[in-house]
């Protein structure tokens, strides 16, 4: 693992995870467009679900099969 666990995610010792609550729908939507504008842009997509106002978010690196700079650039551009 590179760097220091952002506040708010866990390490798994794979990746990095991390559930986000919204106050509805609309809001946990509107968090999941602004990830896709982030992972396009650095090429770099999580594994995400969504299910009403929760969005949880696994980041790796799958080519590694680990954590990276990327992850934690991601994290810092969300």
């Amino acid at each position: 693992m590179i760097g220091e666990i952002p506040e708010g995610w866990e390490y798994t010792g794979k990746e990095l995870v991390r559930t986000f609550v919204f106050k509805d729908f609309r809001e946990a939507f509107s968090f999941m467009a602004k990830g896709a504008l982030v992972s396009e842009k650095l090429d770099h997509h999580p594994d995400w679900r969504n299910v009403y106002n929760k969005v949880e978010v696994r980041l790796s690196t799958h080519s590694v099969g680990g954590v990276t700079e990327k992850d934690l650039e991601w994290i810092k551009l969300l």
